[in-house]
């Protein structure tokens, strides 16, 4: 049993102070992912009420990580410069305001700028946490602690499987768009009330400037590790994301003919089990020396679960495939103690920038592209979803082989 006075010692306050505002933090984390996977409840009727063709669900879908992805370099500088509290205070309202402005309009362009504006505002959302992590969590419990922090953020994810279905079949895509803007308010408040800036080790001198900061940002793409971790990076939460967040929706209704509520259901269940993964896999790490090809092996299986996924039409196995993608893409939290191992301290949350920024600009180039393929594929006469499964697993593999030939940090 753990002695009275160590749970009252100022390291133990600390230590709860510390998690009290990682919670807070994965407020807004939860947040982001809601929005990011929406498009799959909303797909459906995106195509029936609106007239979207695949190529536009495409776009819509990818407009969010764009706009994500290209801010994390601007996001990583306003860490560095500003901290962690007022960084993601100032910049979240755009989601709060891009989901109202999807709440009240139905024109192509308008969505597709309320997706842009709500990527910008979730930019530091995950980002912030990972940082928080690595400046107040000893390095040793960093795999274990993201993986919790994701796992808690994948809370957001529940929202867009029944709930978020309820909604768009009962009253409108309109109303789940202003339900996520009330959340997104609250988040911002809990964040706003809870969370304090952690002390950080200043270096000696004068603090960098903006244009330092940039430079230095181009002294870390330059790096040899860090071609094979963007690689890799931008296929991996891409597919599952492509997949829950895109195309479960029309996965099950065009090709199953399952209603909206039951879609959610699915969605529900997917998004639960991804809740077990990030936690189980942060605390069987296996560290640095075997960590790599534990990397390379997953995703050469999720490549292989996709593969199945597009071939099969059986209802219970294609089920029980999504359900299993849910809990594998949880092996992505290796993937982020492994860029915590691969450079130095001070260049910790820089890296954390790249390779965020390197993972949403995969999933808006995969989600897009495979709007692209769907619709070519259906022009052609073949099966677009089976077409969009299998190009997802060919990114798959060709991210693994990247991963796995170009150099490491110990190279």
């Amino acid at each position: 049993m753990t002695d009275p006075a160590e749970r009252h010692s100022p390291a133990a306050r600390d230590a709860r102070v510390a998690w009290l505002m990682l919670l807070a933090l994965c407020t807004a984390f939860m947040l982001s992912q809601a929005y990011r996977t929406a498009a799959a409840i909303l797909a459906p009727e995106l195509q029936a009420r609106l007239g979207f063709s695949p190529q536009q669900l495409g776009v819509f879908a990818a407009a969010f990580h764009f706009a994500f992805g290209a801010m994390q370099l601007f996001m990583g500088i306003g860490i560095d410069l500003h901290g962690v509290r007022r960084t993601v205070l100032s910049v979240f309202p755009l989601a709060i305001a891009g989901a109202l402005l999807s709440a009240l309009t139905d024109h192509f362009g308008l969505l597709v700028l309320g997706q842009v504006l709500i990527g910008v505002g979730c930019a530091p959302a995950f980002l912030v946490c990972t940082v928080f992590i690595a400046r107040c969590f000893p390095a040793s419990r960093f795999a274990a602690v993201s993986g919790l922090a994701m796992g808690i953020g994948g809370l957001g994810m529940l929202l867009t499987g029944t709930p978020l279905a309820w909604l768009v079949q009962a009253y409108s895509i309109r109303v789940g768009f202003a339900m996520l803007a009330v959340l997104s308010v609250l988040a911002w408040l809990v964040v706003y009330v809870v969370v304090q800036e952690p002390a950080v080790p200043r270096p000696a001198g004068p603090r960098a400037s903006l244009w330092q900061v940039v430079r230095q940002f181009g002294q870390l793409l330059r790096l040899p590790q860090t071609l094979g971790i963007m690689a890799l990076s931008a296929v991996t939460y891409a597919s599952f994301i492509t997949l829950r967040g895109l195309w479960l929706g029309p996965l099950l209704v065009e090709r199953f003919h399952f209603s909206l509520i039951e879609s959610g259901h699915v969605a529900l269940a997917v998004s639960l089990v991804s809740l077990v993964g990030p936690p189980l896999f942060g605390r069987i790490d296996p560290g640095v020396a075997t960590r790599r090809r534990w990397i390379v092996g997953y995703t050469l299986l999720m490549a292989a679960l996709f593969v199945l996924l597009a071939l099969t039409h059986v209802v219970l196995l294609s089920l029980g495939l999504l359900v299993l993608a849910g809990f594998l893409c949880g092996y992505i939290v290796l993937q982020y103690a492994d860029v915590r191992s691969a450079y130095p301290e001070a260049q910790i949350g820089r890296a954390m920038a790249v390779f965020t920024m390197a993972m949403f600009l995969g999933i808006a180039l995969m989600q897009w592209a495979t709007g692209v393929v769907a619709t070519f594929a259906e022009a052609h006469g073949v099966d677009g979803l089976t077409a969009v499964l299998l190009s997802v697993a060919a990114w798959l593999v060709a991210g693994a082989v990247a991963f796995a030939k170009l150099p490491s940090a110990r190279a």
